[in-house]
């Protein structure tokens, strides 16, 4: 899969993959004008999705409506580093949800590809190539 990840004029930083544009900034405080989330936002953000979605597959497959079903997610940042060092997910359901499927949720939100992914990590690499002019 191929991203185009280009400068589109201030702070911002938009990718482009598929049909989908997807723009990122930085708060007015990091120079940005705040006019979308910050990369790291996204990135956070992907998790709690891609959790979600799983659970959303899961609740499809039995009939269970999702109505009412969220999910609390925290990040735990390191304050030596300013690194993320933990992330709490927290499946909360309304009180009509069948307890039996309570563990079934949690396997089910384990199986999210982002991750798997943090745990294990791609390698990089990153080159500079210079274009051809058009």
């Amino acid at each position: 899969m191929e991203m185009i990840i280009d400068f589109p004029g201030g702070s911002r930083v938009d990718a482009h993959f598929r049909d989908h544009d997807l723009p990122t900034d930085q708060p007015a405080g990091g120079g940005g004008q705040d006019s979308a989330p910050m990369p790291f936002e996204l990135f956070l953000a992907s998790i709690g999705t891609c959790a979600g979605i799983y659970i959303l597959g899961f609740c499809r497959q039995r009939g269970i409506p999702t109505e009412g079903i969220r999910i609390l997610q925290h990040n735990n940042f390191n304050p030596t580093n300013g690194m993320v060092d933990k992330i709490d997910l927290e499946i909360q359901v309304p009180p009509t949800f069948p307890k039996q499927y309570y563990d079934a949720l949690i396997r089910s939100a384990d199986l999210c590809k982002v991750k798997k992914s943090l745990e294990h990590p791609p390698t990089f690499e990153i080159v500079t190539k210079e274009i051809e002019a058009v």
